[in-house]
């Protein structure tokens, strides 16, 4: 299973990937697997340090963290089959990817489309983060747009072979593709949470989604 999860800033993507990857990860052919957390930010300064920290104590215990600025392979190789990955986020990786690594776009794309490959061949659970930044106003600098057009690249491809693409706008989660079966998993997660908190609720209602037309 391979999530896509993207959205504006501070609009709840990362809470809600977090949520996706304990449910995945807590799946009966995950028994025994371990829960990664891929980090792509590097602490450069004091904000980012106390983001960091406050991102970790957020998460709560239970997640193995790796840290990949740009080398994602390298952080890769200790991942297992059976295992579930959160990797946040895309956003600051293709910025470490542009400016801080040896790798032109090709070979970044190149890079991260085996990595998806291998996260469905081997079965690993991946949930990938990243931000909405195509709808805001056109950027007149020329590496601002180069930024912008290659994290669309990016955007694109994950897409185009993730199993469920998610948006999330004010906390609010939009799937804009989901295979049947994720959305039946997501009803019934939704269902089990609200009967746990006391709600009474309607079986015979479905959790609408929007998708694209």
């Amino acid at each position: 299973m391979i999530v896509f999860v993207s959205g504006g800033v501070r609009s709840g993507k990362s809470r809600v990937a977090e949520s996706l990857a304990r449910s995945l990860h807590q799946e009966p052919d995950r028994c025994g697997g371990r829960l990664w957390y891929l980090a792509t930010a590097k602490a450069a300064d004091g904000e980012m340090r106390e983001r960091i920290a406050r991102h970790r104590c957020d998460r709560g215990d239970g997640w193995v963290t790796l840290e990949a600025p740009w080398d994602l392979g390298a952080a890769w190789q200790q991942v297992n089959s059976g295992d579930t990955l959160l990797l946040d986020c895309l956003t600051l990786w293709v910025s470490q990817v542009m400016f801080d690594s040896p790798l032109d776009d090709d070979q970044a794309l190149a890079m991260f489309a085996e990595l998806l490959e291998d996260a469905r061949a081997r079965s690993i659970a991946l949930v990938v983060v990243s931000n909405d930044l195509n709808e805001e106003l056109p950027p007149r600098d020329v590496m601002v747009w180069r930024y912008l057009a290659f994290l669309q690249r990016i955007h694109c491809h994950l897409a185009g072979v993730a199993d469920r693409v998610v948006e999330v706008v004010a906390g609010q989660v939009i799937d804009w593709k989901a295979t049947p079966c994720a959305l039946e998993d997501e009803t019934r997660l939704h269902a089990e949470e609200r009967i746990a908190s006391g709600e009474r609720i309607d079986t015979g209602k479905r959790i609408d989604t929007k998708r694209h037309t």
